[in-house]
């Protein structure tokens, strides 16, 4: 494996050599790196779910505020028509639950749990967009390389169709020799039509993936650092990859929710005072004025129809469905990584395989033509000869564009395809953000903290 590693790495170094010369590209070329991060930018995917996690904070202080007192102001004004008086009165009621079986706490360290599970969620979408980006960015390269392929064939063919004309007036060509070349390059230019539909289409989704279109492409560089080994890529993917986080969040979650429902059946204790002021009583007036009470409730469920018992089942089945999820999950990130190790090896050969064949068929065709030249070869040869170095010119790009896909899938099988793995140039979303302003559940809407999370969210999700 080490070996297969370092073929790659030589590789890579001659991949970027042949890339930089192969077009000549615009001042403002598009290079990979620079495509990820506006795709990080842009994305209307990770905007969505940032504001889905900021929901998911908002359930930890909701969970926060339940160990909290409530407090009320409580006004009323009857009539009584049947003596035809009056009473009005203004109370000030708090309520604080002393004891629940700790129930609130369980449900505050679910929703915590829950949180930071949407986290690495939002870290999996992070990869998944990503990796988005960078196939949409090498599908174009593909099909950008395939068109200028095919428009340097349907240059050759047209000038070998000339010659053959050229011949076919002096006597050297038949028709037939004629009506071949004219075959091929109806064929050649109908390729490069289907060449460059492709490339349409392929900047049609650079334009999903990435929300603009390509500039030009200054190719993808080197090949990022993977794994040096199929064991190493499974291990980050079986304990750091965000999908595996964000599980083992939801399991202990789960696991909270069970301890939430057995904590139902304890008896629950609360304190309750009532501070009143009566300014009417008609009926009976020596009750006008102030009143103070105070009180302490303990509450025991006896019986409720079986529903305390069904709701702990139900979490202990929750639990354990998370829980399979969790090693399904793990199955799922090994088979990612060894396809993702299959397909840069095959591509690795593939290009080795490909360079190979590109400098036999060159020197073939060089051969033909000179056998042609004298009389020994027909035109046909010569075209079939060129269809043999056009055939290797686009196996070779499209197995360097799988070698590049194939690598970045590998990173984001291991869980590395994020922006602080890649150390993109741009300003990392701060998932904590939001929670840390309002994890103390305040219950003042416009603070200044509230505004400065809402400027410190634009500035992130806009620049």
């Amino acid at each position: 494996m080490a070996i297969g590693f370092l073929k790659r790495a030589v590789l890579a170094a001659s991949l970027a050599t042949s890339l930089a010369g192969m077009t000549a590209l615009p001042v403002q070329a598009d290079g990979l790196r620079q495509v990820m991060v506006d795709a990080y930018r842009h994305s209307n995917l990770l905007e969505q779910n940032r504001y889905l996690l900021r929901i998911q904070d908002e359930g930890v202080a909701q969970a926060v505020a339940q160990l909290r007192p409530v407090i009320s102001f409580v006004a009323s004004m009857n009539r009584d028509l049947v003596n035809n008086s009056s009473t009005a009165s203004a109370s000030l009621v708090a309520e604080y639950l002393l004891y629940d079986g700790g129930a609130r706490r369980f449900a505050l360290e679910a929703a915590e749990e829950t949180v930071l599970a949407t986290r690495q969620q939002l870290v999996s979408l992070e990869q998944q967009v990503l990796f988005d980006a960078v196939t949409a960015y090498m599908n174009v390269w593909r099909d950008m390389q395939v068109v200028d392929v095919r428009e340097r064939n349907v240059r050759v063919i047209t000038q070998q169709l000339r010659a053959a004309r050229d011949r076919f007036e002096v006597g050297e060509d038949t028709r037939t020799d004629v009506a071949q070349a004219e075959a091929q390059l109806a064929s050649a230019r109908s390729q490069l039509a289907g060449a460059q539909g492709s490339l349409d289409i392929s900047r049609e989704l650079f334009n999903l993936a990435v929300g603009r279109y390509p500039n030009g492409l200054t190719g993808p560089g080197g090949i990022p650092n993977v794994p040096n080994t199929e064991a190493a890529a499974q291990a980050l993917a079986r304990q750091e990859h965000p999908a595996i986080r964000a599980l083992q969040h939801e399991v202990t979650a789960a696991e909270l929710g069970i301890e939430q429902a057995r904590a139902r059946i304890r008896p629950q204790i609360a304190l309750d005072g009532r501070v009143t002021e009566t300014f009417l009583n008609e009926t009976n007036p020596f009750q006008e004025g102030g009143s103070a009470s105070i009180g302490l409730t303990l509450t025991q469920p006896i019986y409720r129809g079986g529903q305390l018992l069904s709701l702990e089942r139900q979490s202990r089945a929750q639990a354990s469905a998370v829980r399979f999820s969790l090693n399904q999950q793990v199955r799922l990130n090994l088979q990612n990584v060894g396809n993702a190790w299959a397909l840069m090896n095959i591509a690795t050969a593939q290009i080795q395989a490909a360079d190979q064949g590109i400098a036999a068929a060159e020197l073939a065709f060089a051969g033909v033509q000179e056998e042609a030249s004298l009389g020994a070869r027909t035109t046909l040869d010569v075209l079939d000869a060129e269809q043999n170095v056009l055939n290797a010119r686009i196996s070779r790009i499209e197995a360097q564009t799988d070698l590049y896909t194939s690598s970045y899938q590998l990173l984001a099988a291991s869980g590395l395809l994020t922006v602080e793995a890649l150390r993109l140039n741009v300003p990392e979303y701060n998932p904590a953000a939001y929670a840390d302003l309002f994890s103390t559940a305040p219950s003042v809407i416009n603070s200044p903290r509230g505004q400065q999370l809402d400027s410190m969210l634009e500035r992130v999700g806009r620049n």
